[in-house]
């Protein structure tokens, strides 16, 4: 069995994926969390990813934290071969394996039947040079004119997920949309349980996290991953908190702004994970405000029956 908790940012999946993982394993079934968050493979991008610490962990193994630099640029692609090389090994060694995460066009590449466009250097070269020169929100109305579907499911300010779709578009002349994962697992015995709220118990959740993480030493963080090369770092810089805190730095925006606007953008994509996932009919909702381990396993080992 694999147990996929999905849905909104904030809602608390990391936190109950472990006390699922813990319960399992003092259960005699042993368990693993397997990240499915394209921010989190980053090193030292924590804060503002809220990343569990080792000591939140509390020794359940974890994969796919702190795997890669911040100047490499991670394609779906490539977490997806990385993820299901992990999965794969946790199943042959009688482990289940826990995805969790918010990104959730990763979480469908791992778990569900995804084969990847082609890719062509001078059509992308050409995008990314239009990207650098007018911005993202111009390049995401490209998009919306062209394929509205998929320009509803990336935001406007993911100037490289806005890239790549054009970039398919281009290629294949067919919509972006089209080449999206079909509701069809590619993995054994896979079980999507989803943790959702009503939205102004999440609101407030996210803006007290946006305020914990600037108390927590973010706008720091970004300055020492500043100096890494954060803002040459085509996939890092672009998580939401983490640009806005740039913009800061750079004297572009007050401290209060970024803070403002880091909530804002947070809550939108929480807005936009929970419509995506509820589309999906596969999953077993919980509320997240009242879930409990044994509620997941239980639901979980029902499902897979």
């Amino acid at each position: 069995m694999i147990i996929v908790m999905v849905g909104p940012t904030a809602v608390g999946k990391s936190s109950l994926a472990i006390d699922v993982a813990e319960q399992l394993i003092r259960a005699e079934r042993p368990a693993e969390i397997v990240n499915s968050d394209s921010m989190v493979v980053y090193q030292g991008m924590d804060i503002g990813t809220a990343k569990p610490t080792p000591a939140e962990r509390r020794g359940v193994p974890h994969h796919l934290i702190d795997v890669l630099d911040i100047s490499t640029t991670a394609t779906v692609a490539d977490f997806q071969q990385m993820a299901r090389t992990v999965i794969t090994s946790c199943l042959a060694a009688g482990s289940t394996p826990i995805l969790t995460g918010g990104s959730f066009l990763y979480v469908r590449a791992i778990i569900d039947a995804f084969s990847f466009p082609g890719t062509d250097p001078a059509v992308r070269a050409g995008l990314e040079d239009e990207l650098s020169a007018v911005g993202a929100p111009a390049m995401h109305a490209r998009l919306a004119a062209r394929d509205p579907a998929a320009a509803s499911a990336i935001l406007p300010s993911n100037g490289r997920r806005i890239v790549r779709a054009l970039e398919v578009i281009m290629i294949t002349g067919q919509p972006y949309g089209g080449s999206l994962p079909s509701h069809e697992y590619a993995l054994p015995g896979v079980v999507q349980v989803g943790l959702d709220a009503p939205r102004d118990w999440l609101d407030e959740r996210i803006e007290r996290r946006v305020h914990l993480m600037w108390e927590a030493g973010f706008v720091d963080e970004v300055r020492r991953l500043e100096a890494r090369g954060l803002r040459d770092a085509r996939t890092a810089r672009v998580a939401i908190g983490y640009r806005q805190v740039l913009e800061f730095l750079a004297g572009e925006i007050t401290e209060a702004e970024a803070i403002r606007r880091t909530i804002v953008l947070t809550r939108r994509f929480s807005r936009k994970q929970g419509g995506w996932y509820r589309r999906d009919d596969r999953v077993h909702w919980l509320d997240a405000r009242t879930a409990t381990a044994t509620d997941v396993i239980t639901l979980a080992d029902q499902a897979a029956q």
